[in-house]
């Protein structure tokens, strides 16, 4: 469904803040940028770039509150954009290395899965 714009988007300003975290470190930035903006453009003028040479929003993947979303698509009032970093492992190998550790261990915990009796059986 279609929102209609507020009156602070309709030929004004837009507030919105650009996200970016690293291991060490936090990017946070809250901003004003003109109505019709879009991702890219909030991402420039917040700095980010300067701030953290390394990140490129070309080849890195942004969005908006956890929702993946184009560098084309226009800012909304009170959106956070935020820049994603490269996944440093797969997720699923780090799960199945966690439950190998865990069965490693001997306790209940990890053996009740290789008896096969789960729920229902």
């Amino acid at each position: 469904m279609p929102t209609t714009p507020t009156t602070a988007e309709v030929g004004g300003l837009v507030r919105l803040s650009v996200c970016y975290v690293r291991p060490d470190t936090v990017f946070l930035k809250e901003l004003d940028v003109p109505a019709g903006t879009t991702i890219i453009g909030a991402i420039e003028a917040s700095g980010l770039t300067q701030a953290c040479p390394e990140v490129d929003p070309s080849t890195l993947r942004v969005g908006v509150y956890g929702k993946l979303k184009t560098l084309d698509t226009p800012v909304r009032q009170g959106d956070r954009v935020e820049v994603y970093r490269v996944l440093t492992a797969d997720p699923k190998t780090a799960r199945r290395k966690r439950v190998q550790r865990t069965r490693a261990s001997g306790t209940r915990e990890g053996q009740k899965w290789l008896r096969g009796g789960g729920q229902g059986a």
